[in-house]
C-alpha cells in the first residue's frame, strides 16, 4: 500500500489508539474531568497529525536521497526522536491551557507522552510495516539504478 492510502490508514490507526491512550491519561494523570480529558486528547490527536503529515513528507524526501535504502533500527529511532521533539513544542501550551495546569505540569505529562508515543511509534510502525510493506521511499531501488557501492540498510 502506497501513497496517501497508505497515509490515512496509518493515521486512523496510529491516533485513534493515541486518542482512547492520551484521554484515558489526561483523566487520570491531570485529574481532569471527562470533557477537558477528551478535548485535550482530541487536540493532542490534531496537533499530532498535522505535525504527523508535515514531518513524514520532511522525512521520506530525506530518506528519498539517501545512498542506505531501507529502514534500519537507528533510522526508526532517528524518525521517532524527531517526530515527538517537535511536539513538545506545539503541544505543552495546548495541554495546559486546555487541562488547565501549569506550564511545568503540563511539560512533565508531555514527557510522559513522549516517552510512551516514543515506544509505542516505534512498535507500531514495525507492526504496521509488517502488515502493510514499507513506503517506496525505504524500497531498495531496481539493481539497474543502483550504484555498485549502495548497500541496503540493515
Amino acid at each position: 500500500m502506497q501513497g496517501i492510502k497508505r497515509r490515512v490508514v496509518y493515521l486512523t490507526l496510529f491516533e485513534g489508539l493515541g486518542i482512547l491512550i492520551t484521554g484515558t491519561s489526561f483523566a487520570s494523570v491531570a485529574g481532569s474531568d471527562a470533557s477537558h480529558a477528551g478535548a485535550a486528547a482530541v487536540l493532542t490527536s490534531l496537533v499530532a497529525v498535522t505535525w504527523n503529515a508535515v514531518y513524514n513528507w520532511l522525512f521520506e524526501r530525506w530518506e528519498a536521497r539517501q545512498t542506505k535504502r531501507g529502514r534500519s533500527p537507528l533510522r526508526r529511532i532517528m524518525h521517532a526522536i524527531g517526530f515527538e521533539g517537535g511536539l513538545v513544542i506545539f503541544l505543552v501550551p495546548m495541554i495546559a491551557l486546555t487541562l488547565r495546569v501549569s506550564l511545568a505540569e503540563s511539560f512533565l505529562m508531555d514527557i510522559g507522552l513522549t516517552v510512551f508515543f516514543l515506544v509505542y511509534a516505534y512498535i507500531f510502525n514495525l507492526i504496521f510495516d509488517a502488515i502493510f510493506g514499507l513506503p517506496a521511499s525505504a524500497m531498495p531501488l531496481p539493481q539497474d539504478a543502483q550504484n555498485a557501492r549502495v548497500e541496503p540498510c540493515n
